[in-house]
């Protein structure tokens, strides 16, 4: 699968959005930097997320969440959940919902249609392998067995949009 042109040629911006920015959002901004950093093109690519609610602003990611990708080996010290703002449809190269709810509230922050138009908001696992257009279901009520499977979710589809975004890097 393609992703949009760079706004900005050799750069690349990503911004990954689910509700409340302490579960999904931050899990796949953890993943897909770190496997940017492994093809080398973390200097190229900016990944970013947020939710579209602000209950959590400012606080770190979930307990749950964290703890998991700590003991798989990832970094999730500096997570500071934070609200996704009108001025990221302009600005970010490809904004990336969780589920079909984001990706609504996406689109009505696009005033003139054209970031959704010109495919820049989509859903996170537009580019999951195994089954693309889905959901990223919500782990937060669930439990822990919820919050791996969005992990193993989370991993395969990143290495999909890793090999898209070095693809239009190239181009």
């Amino acid at each position: 699968m393609n992703v949009p042109e760079p706004r900005t040629p050799g750069r690349y911006r990503v911004a990954l959005i689910c509700l409340g920015n302490i579960c999904r959002s931050p899990m796949a901004d953890v993943v897909l930097e770190a496997r940017l950093r492994s093809a080398g093109l973390d200097q190229a690519v900016e990944v970013v997320s947020a939710g579209t609610g602000d209950w959590h602003v400012g606080e770190p990611m979930d307990e749950r969440a964290a703890a998991l990708l700590t003991e798989e080996g990832y970094d999730t010290t500096r997570h500071r959940a934070r609200q996704v703002s009108m001025s990221w449809i302009g600005e970010y190269d490809l904004l990336l919902a969780m589920d079909t709810t984001n990706l609504d509230d996406l689109r009505s922050l696009d005033q003139t249609g054209g970031a959704t138009a010109d495919g820049r908001l989509r859903l996170f696992r537009d580019f999951d392998p195994i089954r693309p257009g889905s959901d990223v279901p919500d782990p937060y009520f669930g439990g822990d067995a919820g919050f791996r499977d969005v992990l193993t979710m989370v991993e395969r589809t990143s290495e999909v949009l890793v090999t898209a975004i070095a693809d239009v890097l190239a181009a």
